[in-house]
């Protein structure tokens, strides 16, 4: 939705802006390195959240990194650090941690052998024409579902510990719940405009007897007021 740094918010504009510029004037190649930048910014979005609500399970998931990516991973203070200090394809191994198998991880990873190609001068042009890239990121975008399928727990969980935590307007960073949101939520977990549709259906009613439970219900109410899509 936003982010908590101009910089990163450059980013993603600036490789959208590289993909539809070069989609639009037929170099389909490099709209399809622009595209898998995109797909896996997404996923580095879904690891920090797992690592932000699973945090014992992320490092147990860490065995057999070396101590200096290991250390990496838990000290990053944004997704796009995750990569420092590891090869691309192993992000994807964290998603076994909401149940993707091993099948469902290869079928992640394929993407980043064929980028890599791509990357490399082989005198081969993979992408030829509109047909074959639609073909090629209508298969990523399954796979982007798929992965938010399997996210949606970890979603409501992120979601949950907010509202929780946020119920306090006297120690919240923010008394207005909408700047709350936005820092607390929205920056702080990445989420997207698909995870606040997770949002909103939370059931509020596991929080009725919370001390804080008025301020819960606002802080979901300003959600919908402010995000409810469509």
């Amino acid at each position: 939705m936003s982010y908590k740094t101009r910089s990163e918010e450059e980013y993603i504009a600036f490789v959208w802006d590289a993909f539809q510029g070069n989609y639009t004037n037929g170099k389909y190649e490099f709209a399809s390195l622009a595209f898998h930048l995109l797909y896996m910014s997404f996923v580095s979005f879904s690891i920090w959240q797992i690592r932000v609500i699973r945090e014992q399970d992320f490092r147990n998931a860490l065995v057999g990194f070396l101590a200096e990516s290991e250390a990496k991973l838990l000290d990053a203070d944004t997704p796009f650090n995750f990569y420092e200090k590891m090869k691309e394809s192993q992000i994807f191994r964290f998603l076994k941690l909401i149940g993707c198998t091993n099948d469902h991880v290869g079928e992640f990873a394929k993407f980043v052998k064929l980028r890599n190609k791509i990357a490399h001068p082989t005198g081969t042009v993979f992408f030829n024409d509109q047909v074959s890239i639609d073909a090629e990121i209508a298969e990523m975008m399954r796979e982007v579902v798929n992965i938010q399928q399997h996210m949606r727990p970890v979603i409501l969980e992120v979601y949950g510990r907010f509202l929780v935590e946020s119920s306090d307007i006297e120690e919240r960073e923010y008394a207005n719940p909408d700047q709350e949101i936005e820092v607390n939520l929205i920056h702080r977990s990445y989420v997207s405009q698909k995870d606040i549709d997770v949002c909103l259906t939370y059931d509020l009613s596991k929080h009725q007897t919370h001390t804080n439970f008025p301020a819960i219900e606002a802080l979901h109410q300003s959600l919908q007021r402010q995000y409810a899509s469509g």
